[in-house]
């Protein structure tokens, strides 16, 4: 049998084909056997919601948000389906949710670079810009104003 990756990598070609009902099926499969597979529970809200049941795209929503509170992918499903159904008030509210997880990220302090100096090293400057003469020559192509 395949990996759960591979089965997911199965359900979503199957998705990107417009087969939502055999996608929520598989999805359904991989989390029977692994209920943490965060990606899998989101994909399988997103399938409900382009199969159009959007009450159950907010149920599975609610649990991919239970597992990673903080994702922005989360809190857009949500909002996008909070919003197909009516509720404006919530999908705002999930749609701010999502602004501000994109605004976390990794609060720790930036390591030193490991890049190399030849790596970093800046462009060779340019050729400087060639000298305009004092006096241009003549051009017999325009009239002389008499």
């Amino acid at each position: 049998m395949a990996d759960l990756q591979e089965q997911f990598d199965e359900a979503m070609f199957l998705f990107s084909s417009g087969n939502c009902e055999e996608t929520i099926a598989r999805l359904q499969k991989i989390l029977a056997e692994d209920p943490n597979y965060f990606e899998a529970q989101l994909a399988l809200g997103g399938a409900y919601f382009a199969k159009g049941d959007f009450p159950a795209a907010i149920v599975e929503g609610h649990k991919a948000e239970k597992m990673q509170p903080h994702d922005q992918m989360a809190h857009t499903n949500l909002s996008r389906a909070y919003m197909r159904k009516g509720d404006k008030a919530t999908a705002e509210h999930h749609a701010v949710q999502a602004r501000i997880a994109s605004w976390r990220g990794d609060m720790a302090a930036p390591t030193p670079a490991t890049v190399s100096d030849a790596e970093l090293q800046l462009a060779n400057p340019k050729a400087p810009p060639p000298k305009v003469p004092e006096k241009f020559p003549e051009m017999p192509w325009k009239k002389k104003s008499q």
